[in-house]
């Protein structure tokens, strides 16, 4: 989301920095509003991953705080120039990476610019000549310095999170339903303002679009909605081979609904039977009201998502909880194969993680989330498979919303965003191995102590009865199911 706290004449006085080393002191433990959670070490991979990097060392230059042994580099600001003339365009938001030539990262980066802004997308191709947003692309060397710097796509309005493809492209998503705008595209940094970056796909609905996913095994897209209320869609490919050109020919929308019970009851069930999700079709030209008008799942405001380990992960940012009042957020996490929702992660007054937005699971597991609202500065928070919760960077320069947290092809480099002023930052050190079970196991780990939703007896003995998780059972609790 857009924020508008700091231009660039403020922040030019720390312009030019070099790379800046954090360093601090041994790993020990880790208070997150009164909960401790110790850090596992060793002395052959002392970060290994599964306790976190230490606590936060502080940055002399007030910008970025890290653990120990880990460095970052400013490598993109809004208003200088790019390596084909053009201005950094403003307000970057989702990325992708994927790997390039000569062990290269091109790096895509949505920009939520409006109908108008200071430094917009100046695109020779653009869809919407009377839209400032769209998306530009890096390509970066082995040393982290940018090779060159381009836009992308053009003409669009308020560029949110966005999603890749499993084939090297992405897709950037309109947040807006205003002068005819809400659409997704298709882009591609091989090719960049081609007639695809400027063609919506308007199957996939129109609508105040957020986040997008794909399932690698289906072929199926997962599209979140950042509106009040909220709806999650799923897109179904007419051709599924997952190969350049392959949603431009179409497909089927649907909203997920809780699948129907009689009378809203719990005592209609038998033990074991399952309730579950079922998805229920759409018009893509009036998805929303479609929705609302099928009685499917209304979420608060819906942001970032992730797919991995036969897992989608998605967030309600503003969701109220039952232990606090404001904006806190959720985290559910959807199973394909059985159909089943889960509330995995409840803020409330007592863990006091703030408004959950972009998410990603890290190469070697743990679930990474990035505020957006904390007013003492947002983090970038993980959770580990294993329960431990750990913070790995704050935001300490201003207000603005960390965004589009994505790591490199190897799994060396984390790229992230300082929305306002516009800054692109790569984050490099002691990270952790690549581990794929890992991945699957947090999709399926408990959520730690404190952070799971709270549940009464009466969620208890119906997840029981019926032979469901707690986590599905609450998922349904929130929903409006009666127990």
């Amino acid at each position: 989301m857009e924020k508008k706290n700091l231009n660039r004449r403020d922040f030019i006085k720390i312009g030019g920095m070099s790379t800046l080393a954090v360093t601090l002191g041994s790993t020990g433990l880790f208070s997150l509003a009164g909960q401790e959670t110790t850090f596992a070490a060793s002395k052959n991979n002392p970060t290994s991953g599964f306790g976190g990097y230490g606590p936060l060392v502080k940055d002399p230059k007030g910008i970025f705080d890290l653990p120990k042994g880990f460095q970052y580099k400013i490598i993109s600001e809004t208003g200088d120039q790019m390596t084909n003339g053009d201005l950094v365009p403003g307000l970057p938001d989702g990325m992708a990476a994927f790997q390039g030539s000569k062990n290269s990262t091109i790096l895509v980066r949505n920009h939520e610019c409006g109908t108008n802004h200071d430094y917009p997308v100046n695109g020779k191709n653009p869809w919407s000549k009377g839209a400032a947003g769209g998306t530009t692309a890096l390509v970066v060397g082995p040393n982290r310095e940018v090779v060159s710097e381009y836009v992308t796509n053009s003409g669009n309005i308020r560029n949110c999170a966005g999603g890749a493809s499993t084939w090297g492209t992405w897709l950037t998503c309109e947040e807006t339903r205003d002068m005819g705008h809400g659409f997704v595209f298709e882009v591609d940094p091989d090719d960049p303002e081609n007639e695809m970056s400027k063609t919506p796909i308007r199957d996939m609905g129109y609508f105040s679009h957020e986040a997008c996913s794909i399932d690698p095994s289906t072929g199926i897209w997962y599209l979140t909605e950042d509106n009040s209320p909220s709806y999650l869609y799923r897109f179904t490919p007419y051709d599924r081979s997952q190969k350049l050109g392959s949603l431009q020919k179409g497909g089927t929308l649907e909203a997920a609904a809780i699948d129907e019970i009689p009378n809203k009851s719990a005592k209609n069930f038998t033990p074991g039977q399952q309730i579950g999700v079922v998805w229920k079709e759409v018009k893509p030209e009036r998805a929303k009201e479609d929705a609302k008008d099928l009685a499917c799942i209304q979420f608060t405001r819906l942001e970032g998502s992730w797919f991995e380990g036969g897992t989608f992960w998605f967030d309600d940012t503003a969701a109220e909880t039952t232990t606090a009042s404001g904006k806190f957020g959720r985290i559910y996490r959807y199973f394909p194969a059985t159909n089943t929702l889960e509330l995995f992660y409840e803020s409330s007054a007592s863990n006091e993680l703030h408004a959950p937005d972009n998410i990603t699971i890290t190469p070697w597991g743990d679930l990474w989330i990035a505020e957006d609202g904390n007013p003492r500065g947002d983090r970038i928070i993980g959770l580990t498979p294993e329960g431990n919760v750990y913070p790995f960077a704050q935001n300490v320069f201003n207000s603005s919303e960390l965004t589009g947290p994505v790591f490199s092809p190897k799994g060396n480099t984390l790229f992230v965003n300082i929305q306002s002023p516009g800054i692109t930052i790569a984050i490099w050190g002691p990270f952790a191995r690549r581990n794929s079970a890992k991945q699957v196991a947090m999709s399926h780990a408990s959520p730690p102590a404190g952070f799971a939703p709270e549940t009464s007896h009466k969620v208890e003995e119906y997840a029981e009865r019926n032979g469901m998780s707690l986590l599905a059972a609450a998922a349904l609790n929130r929903h409006g199911v009666s127990v």
